[in-house]
């Protein structure tokens, strides 16, 4: 049984961040259960979303004004540098480090979600962006850059 479950309290109210959340943690949740056989090719699914889905992230914040030098798009770099190296380790038939991080992973993904994820959304919202496609309403608008994540740790 996966240890993390999809639920209302990971739910943003955007549309497009709902969704690429909840394909992570369907993700996550094959790959906790996935035999060592295809263990290496479940991860690597896991680590291309992980890679599209922070990469749609990070380019909303540089167009609405949250700056790129903000601890989420630093998080999510630390993080992304992570799962690579996860793939790494699991080509190399390293799979018990692998499966250390899906047990991390769905520790810190309801955090990140509730805190940096949450602010980005509100944030969307509030700037009159696309709730449907998470496209933003106001690409190069000049609004002062947002520098910290949402989160009471960043300052």
């Amino acid at each position: 049984m996966p240890q993390l479950h999809w639920s209302e309290a990971l739910e943003l109210g955007l549309d497009v961040m709902d969704d690429t959340h909840r394909e992570f943690v369907e993700l996550l949740a094959r790959c906790e259960s996935s035999p060592d056989a295809l263990l290496p090719a479940t991860w690597d699914a896991l680590v291309r979303h992980t890679e599209d889905h922070f990469g749609r992230e990070d380019a909303w914040m540089r167009e609405t004004g949250f700056a790129s030098v903000n601890c989420h798009t630093t998080q999510h770099r630390v993080v992304l540098e992570v799962l690579r190296e996860g793939s790494r380790l699991a080509r190399q038939g390293q799979l018990q480090p692998v499966r250390e991080m899906v047990h991390e992973l769905a520790l810190w993904f309801p955090r990140h979600a509730q805190t940096m994820d949450a602010a980005l959304a509100l944030h969307l919202r509030n700037g009159g962006d696309d709730l449907h496609t998470g496209r933003p309403g106001r690409p190069g608008a000049s609004v002062a850059p947002i520098t910290t994540c949402g989160s009471g740790g960043c300052g």
